[in-house]
């Protein structure tokens, strides 16, 4: 049976790349790379660095065309829906066409905001190809972003709520620490001015930037350097952890 590989290779940083998934890189012979377009072609540098530095040995990569989809649609569950089976007939015509074993480079976690998983279940689920796959955890931007701000996530005993800007605007912030990823908007501006926030763009990267401090005092200045960020690049990946209080616990905000 044919072997694929979704693989977690972290924020963006090629040392956050695990030892299981470096095994797991040296196995593979063709590597499915979902393009995102000219703008974000740095995407694609840098699975190509972390393939360069960790494989050790001759593969292919197959750079797979990501279908557009509409970003501020009506039916938002069904837009996406729809985006993910168009996505996953790609996937399958490119895995039909390869041989020997297939791997996925996942920002992160694949198993955190991330289509991918879902996108493999659609092909087995239509039974054209069958095949085993093996999913390979990763360092999330959740990890990262904590690690670089020398934060916990998390006050004693209370929760954390992971969420997207989206969501953010529609239920406004809860009692404990919220993570907010793929936030296009900076819903962080709809909280309260004592909310504390710690902010990052690009984990891991070259240009990777931190910004911290209650939302009243630091929300104009993440919204500028953000716009300035995308227009310069072309995109931008960031996150942020939110949290309603005056100040954090202790200087840095950890238990």
């Amino acid at each position: 049976m044919r072997k694929l590989y979704v693989i977690g290779i972290g924020a963006g940083d090629p040392d956050q790349v695990t030892v299981q998934a470096v095994k797991a890189l040296r196995e593979v012979d063709v590597f499915f790379v979902m393009g995102k377009g000219a703008e974000k072609q740095q995407l694609v540098d840098v699975r190509t660095a972390i393939l360069d530095e960790h494989a050790g040995h001759t593969y292919r990569i197959v750079e797979i065309p990501d279908p557009p989809r509409d970003r501020t649609p009506d039916d938002y569950r069904a837009t996406v829906l729809d985006w993910h089976e168009r996505r996953s007939l790609l996937l399958e015509d490119a895995f039909a066409g390869a041989e020997g074993v297939g791997a996925i480079l996942v920002w992160g976690d694949p198993a955190l905001y991330d289509s991918t998983l879902r996108m493999v279940e659609r092909v087995l689920a239509r039974g054209a190809l069958e095949f085993d796959y093996t999913v390979i955890p990763g360092v999330t931007s959740v990890h990262a972003l904590a690690a670089r701000h020398r934060t916990v996530l998390h006050r004693i005993g209370e929760a954390v709520h992971i969420t997207t800007g989206r969501r953010l605007r529609e239920e406004g912030l809860g009692h404990g620490s919220t993570v907010v990823m793929l936030d296009a908007d900076c819903a962080f501006t709809t909280t309260p001015a004592d909310t504390y926030i710690w902010w990052g763009a690009y984990l891991g990267m070259p240009d990777e930037t931190l910004i911290r401090g209650s939302v009243g005092e630091v929300a104009g200045e993440i919204a500028r350097r953000r716009a300035e960020l995308r227009t310069r690049k072309g995109w931008i990946m960031d996150i942020y952890l939110l949290r309603p209080a005056a100040s954090p616990e202790t200087g840095h905000g950890a238990e």
